[in-house]
């Protein structure tokens, strides 16, 4: 990629944001319009759960494949792919005639959001090479979830009183033509000096794994569990064995890039199970319409939006140890009050527990994505980027499925108001673990012996060719 000037860079960046903008706010927007989808279409818990967990699915079984493919062909003409393919979804979606469909079409918007989020990412790592200055744009590129976390219910609501569920979906149409004609524009093509070959056994390893994880959790099923045991087993043996494999294993060999790779999947997990129980409970149980519910969790998201710029500057400035204890702590902290204290029941724990679970949000989104990507070979961007993406979309997949089938137990439907308080407290208990685990996973591996691993696996992978992206790889 040719030098840019400062102002061209934030210019990229923009455009890069944009696409991060559309596919974060389509999934917020649309957590406010499942009982209205639930209505008209006539689905249960389970069917609410595999819309959500549809796009999420593929979206994680498909990032690692556009993450190399971006750096074999050029990160620029994938990128504007995803945005013609998720606006075609889009489309689809608001066309759907029946759940079933909907849950189709949900795949199809999918494929073009693989093309996206880490492809945008590894185009910002190659724009921005400095590592502060990477730390920085990654605040920002996070800020943009808190844009979408705070717009995201407001708007959904508004959309789902005035206009109806499916106008949710054609919001996308004018941003993804904005975001294609710009990057037209400006967006210079990049692509690494040697890409890794095509895994297709690999590929489809991962697909069978999440796929029949994902199966097995919402429709309780021990055959696809066996099924996900099986491919994840054929994943460990094969992999090492190719020399440019899908996933490849040494870069778990360092402890802060295993870290920022389990805290992404209980972050998200985190973040999925506490939307999916909260917009139920405030539209079901307390009867708010889409809209209120939306203003009801803007303090969660406002916390969100405020902190994430200002923990990708406290990674710039002392690297994610800070950002990651304050996360875990904040994370785990707003979930308890749900879990242990019933803060549903009263305004003001229901709004502390919103204000503390977005903080702690808020700040683990920067440590994660400049740990994973700092570990990492720049020239092989696209599938770094992939890494802490598709550790996102599991966490959030397997949020939504382990909270929605503990809470489909409970209570057996969504319509059956009775009992929902008592039946969440399970998935809130979940979700506290999830906090915990943020924390204590930050917390081993942000210090020195993760930094010793790191330096190891740098070394070794220097010596195998492969130079690391970034000076601060233990930061």
């Amino acid at each position: 990629m040719p030098e840019l000037t400062h102002r061209r860079r934030l210019l990229v960046l923009g455009i890069c944001c944009m696409s991060l903008l559309i596919v974060s706010l389509d999934n917020t927007a649309l957590n406010v319009a499942l009982p209205s989808m639930q209505r008209e279409l006539r689905g249960g818990v389970t069917g609410m759960q595999w819309t959500i967990d549809a796009y999420t699915l593929v979206l994680a079984s498909l990032l690692m494949l556009a993450g190399s493919t971006a750096d074999r062909i050029g990160r620029r003409k994938v990128f504007l792919t995803g945005l013609v393919v998720f606006a075609l979804g889009s489309l689809l979606c608001s066309l759907a005639p029946n759940q079933e469909a909907l849950i189709a079409f949900r795949a199809v918007q999918a494929v073009g959001g693989s093309m996206l989020n880490p492809v945008a990412m590894s185009i910002i790592t190659n724009t921005f090479t400095a590592p502060a200055a990477r730390a920085r744009a990654i605040g920002v590129w996070g800020g943009v979830v808190g844009v979408s976390m705070a717009a995201g219910p407001v708007v959904g609501g508004v959309l789902v009183q005035t206009v109806g569920w499916r106008a949710i979906f054609w919001v996308n149409l004018p941003v993804a033509l904005v975001a294609l004609l710009l990057t037209l524009r400006y967006v210079p093509e990049s692509r690494a000096p040697r890409a890794r070959r095509l895994d297709p056994v690999g590929q489809l390893l991962v697909m069978t794994l999440l796929g029949s994880l994902t199966y097995a959790i919402i429709e309780s099923s021990p055959l696809f569990a066996g099924l996900a045991a099986a491919a994840l087993t054929g994943l460990l043996l094969y992999e090492p064995r190719r020399r440019d494999p899908l996933i490849d294993l040494r870069f778990f060999r360092s402890a802060p890039f295993s870290g920022a790779t389990i805290i992404a999947i209980c972050a998200f997990s985190a973040l999925g199970g506490f939307l999916f129980l909260n917009t139920l409970y405030l539209q079901d149980v307390r009867g708010l319409s889409a809209l209120q519910a939306g203003l009801h969790m803007l303090p969660m998201a406002a916390m969100t939006l405020v902190f994430a710029p200002l923990s990708g500057r406290l990674v710039g400035a002392r690297g994610p140890r800070p950002s990651l204890l304050i996360a875990g702590t904040a994370m785990a902290t707003g979930a308890l009050l749900f879990a242990a204290f019933e803060a549903e029941t009263s305004d003001p724990l229901l709004f502390t527990g919103y204000v503390v679970f977005g903080l702690g949000f808020g700040m683990v989104n920067a440590p994660i994505t400049d740990t994973a990507v700092a570990g990492m070979p720049r020239a092989q961007a696209g599938v770094a980027a992939a890494v802490a993406s598709t550790s996102r979309q599991i966490g959030q997949t397997l949020g939504v499925a382990v909270v929605g089938a503990v809470l489909a137990a409970g209570v057996g439907s969504v319509s059956h108001t009775d009992g929902f308080v008592e039946a969440s407290r399970p998935g809130y208990w979940t979700i506290t673990g999830c906090g915990l685990c943020v924390l204590l996973v930050g917390a081993v591996t942000s210090g020195a012996w993760a930094r010793a691993t790191a330096e190891r696996t740098v070394r070794r992978l220097e010596a195998e060719g492969v130079r690391p992206a970034g000076s601060n790889v233990a930061s």
